[in-house]
């Protein structure tokens, strides 16, 4: 990715169609706006925003981070190496093998959530009892949830 594109605010477009062009919900890109992960765009004399290719550019990578589950921070910090493309590799790397770590614990808490569960759904058997295993597990102490 050339820095340069990444820093094209010249204005080409209007909110919706850098809404459209990228997946974004207009609120959504009011609010990276806001906290600063994608500058301010420049004005029109109405007082509307006209958003650049860098906007997109920055835009696009956001959403795509954002799928893959990375944080706000850690969108931020890839866009910081983005931008200084003289760092190492490695910091993004550190960046993405963190984030590995925190999606592969979720991975195992899911899991045991399930394990939990399938013992929960075959205690209740076919269902047609008054008493329901279901129901009487979640008031026990026994079952451990997970972490």
């Amino acid at each position: 990715m050339d820095k340069l594109a990444l820093r094209d605010t010249t204005p080409q477009f209007a909110i919706g169609v850098l809404s459209r062009r990228t997946g974004v919900n207009i609120e959504t890109v009011r609010y990276y706006e806001r906290i600063g992960l994608i500058p301010a765009p420049a004005r029109s004399e109405g007082g509307h925003r006209l958003y650049g290719g860098g906007h997109l550019l920055r835009l696009n990578f956001v959403r795509r981070a954002r799928d893959l589950g990375f944080t706000l921070n850690e969108v931020r910090a890839l866009l910081d190496l983005a931008e200084e493309r003289d760092r190492p590799c490695s910091e993004a790397r550190e960046v993405a093998a963190g984030h590995l770590t925190d999606v592969r614990s979720k991975i195992a808490s899911l899991r045991a959530m399930e394990r939990v569960l399938s013992e929960m759904v075959a205690r209740c058997a076919d269902g047609s009892t008054p008493d329901c295993p279901i129901i009487e597990s979640l008031f026990s102490i026994e079952i451990e949830a997970p972490h």
